[in-house]
């Protein structure tokens, strides 16, 4: 072959790219890119402070410590409650069969503490609460617990 057959050299690839899907994007600027950094830091910011003051507003927890079935139809469940001093609580317990169904079921009411009672200056009681059961229990849980809204 000689130098006179060889094919024209192809078109530039980023031209015939630039004709099919457009030209190169610009970059951003400094400043576009300050502005971006500085209103994804504030709602970072904004985000972790309702974090944590969400969860500071859910101010009840609980713990199971233990059970009892004395017979077949009582179970006995024994739990922590930790809340504010002075806020009232309740707390749906229920005592499970051999299945994990449901054979007991009780909202219990957590009065207001005095500062002395129980531990952490009275944020956490101890609790005992009795559910009647329609058979024999094998287990007894603290389901979930909540302060009640004062306007009802």
């Amino acid at each position: 072959m000689t130098s006179e057959d060889q094919p024209a050299a192809p078109a530039p690839a980023s031209t015939s790219l630039a004709n099919r899907y457009g030209g190169q994007k610009r970059a951003l600027t400094s400043r576009a890119r300050r502005t971006i950094l500085i209103a994804g830091l504030a709602v970072g910011i904004g985000f972790m402070a309702w974090i944590s003051t969400s969860s500071a507003t859910s101010s009840v927890s609980f713990k199971d410590v233990g059970y009892s079935t004395p017979d077949a139809t009582l179970a006995e469940i024994d739990f922590q409650v930790t809340k504010e001093p002075a806020a009232d609580a309740k707390c749906a317990v229920k005592a499970l069969d051999a299945k994990f169904a449901v054979v007991g079921w009780k909202v219990v009411d957590i009065p207001p503490n005095a500062a002395n009672a129980g531990s952490d200056g009275g944020r956490t009681t101890t609790q005992r609460a009795t559910v009647r059961t329609e058979s024999q229990a094998v287990s007894a849980v603290v389901d979930s617990c909540w302060i009640p809204d004062a306007a009802k």
